[in-house]
């Protein structure tokens, strides 16, 4: 009898599948701690507390440069494609939080750029990572939180 054969167990119990789960655990309280942050303008707070700002739009938030990028550089940095970041990238800037500006050196390029909005919303973000990083911290120990964190950035280095 072959492995495959003898029990599942193993497809769901594994270190990809618990970093799947810690993650969206993590940007869920993210999430959660930004749609209750008084910094965040109302419309983006309310967008937040119904769940239609989600994961997928944090991207914007974690990959986008403070002074900005071309949707190609945005997409790559953030291991999308250019499709599926311009969809987000234009639900994003009818929500206020970011806006296309033409680039400079391409004519045919425009650049993303945080919005006044945008910028109160990645503040937002800085405050609640901080702080979901600091919970999960209280969850697993300190020590645990600093051997994890050192074990994830050693392996994502590689």
């Amino acid at each position: 009898m072959s492995p495959l054969q003898d029990t599942d167990f193993w497809r769901q119990n594994h270190l990809g599948h618990w970093l799947r789960l810690a993650l969206n655990r993590f940007d869920d309280r993210v999430l959660q701690l930004m749609a209750q942050h008084t910094g965040v303008p109302l419309g983006l707070s309310n967008l937040a507390a119904r769940g239609q700002v989600g994961a997928a739009h944090l991207h914007i938030t974690r990959h986008l440069p403070r002074m900005g990028a071309r949707l190609t550089e945005l997409a790559q940095s953030a291991g999308m494609t250019k499709q599926a970041m311009g969809a987000l990238v234009t639900q994003c800037e009818a929500w206020g939080m970011v806006h296309r500006t033409p680039d400079p050196l391409d004519a045919r390029a425009s650049r993303i750029e945080f919005t006044t909005t945008g910028l109160a919303w990645l503040c937002a973000y800085q405050e609640a990572v901080t702080q979901a990083q600091a919970e999960m911290r209280d969850a697993v120990s300190p020590e645990v939180a600093t051997v994890i964190a050192l074990g994830l950035e050693a392996y994502a280095g590689q």
